[in-house]
């Protein structure tokens, strides 16, 4: 039997934020949740493309619950800055946090703080980010955090982890990944130590075709990569709404929350 958001059950009352959410992935799993009934906050460093994703969600689901908020990963106060005005707004909480934005095998560049793009975009914004807001998490929340396969060939480098004297793109990207997957780890093992109600789950989207594959070759002005890269999203890749399932089933985990009544934040 064949698994699809169409198996998603009623989550009325749930309050989720999906993070690069105006396209992709994110765009698929948050039109899924909202038309199921979920409050669905779209976090994105382009508001306008974020508005043009909110309209889209609505033309689907005319009576979907969703909003639009600035969230740039690459940006430490632009993360401190969405989650106090998140959660001033949100007082009774959040559900779900999906950590879903990324880059992959782009030239290097550096964040506003200036850490390496991509572990600072896939994985310390998002660190940040769920840091601030574990605290407005109901008792049997759930932070899922997108990473990938290529976690396998990552190799955390605590001698160079900035990449700043070596940088191979997709080294770098591996090693992002696995920052990822040992997060999520973490995470789980230190609520589960501390008694705490909160799941942890990380994710594999498989390959599906999104823009993710495209910014890496148009940054390095490569029209050759970016035509292969656009050949292989047609011929191999699964659609990118197939690649969302893993973020809004995580085994069933939805489904379980499903049947929990929804609770007051901690605190």
């Amino acid at each position: 039997m064949t698994w699809s958001s169409a198996d998603i059950p009623d989550l009325t009352g749930r309050s989720i934020i999906v993070t690069g959410a105006n396209s992709g992935i994110g765009l698929e799993a948050a039109t899924s949740l909202a038309a199921h009934g979920a409050a669905v906050t779209l976090a994105v460093r382009d508001v306008d493309r974020g508005s043009a994703a909110v309209d889209r969600i609505r033309a689907a689901s005319p009576h979907a619950q969703v909003e639009v908020a600035r969230l740039d990963l690459a940006d430490l106060a632009s993360v401190r800055e969405f989650a106090a005005a998140w959660t001033a707004a949100h007082p009774d909480g959040l559900d779900v946090l999906v950590n879903n934005a990324g880059v992959m095998a782009i030239p290097r560049r550096e964040t506003a703080d200036g850490y390496e793009m991509q572990l600072g975009t896939n994985h310390l914004g998002h660190f940040a980010l769920t840091g601030l807001l574990v605290g407005s998490l109901r008792p049997a929340g759930r932070v899922v955090t997108v990473s990938s396969g290529a976690h396998r060939f990552g190799r955390m480098d605590f001698d160079d982890l900035q990449s700043a004297r070596s940088y191979q793109k997709w080294r770098v990207y591996g090693q992002s990944r696995l920052a990822n997957i040992l997060f999520a780890l973490e995470l789980h093992r230190r609520a589960e130590a501390a008694g705490a109600d909160l799941r942890s789950i990380a994710v594999h989207p498989g390959y599906a075709a999104t823009n993710l594959q495209s910014v890496g070759p148009q940054m390095s002005g490569s029209r050759m990569a970016a035509s292969m890269m656009g050949l292989a999203n047609r011929v191999l890749a699964q659609s990118a709404e197939a690649g969302a399932w893993p973020t809004i089933d995580y085994e069933n985990e939805l489904a379980a929350m499903a049947h929990q009544t929804p609770k007051a934040p901690r605190g």
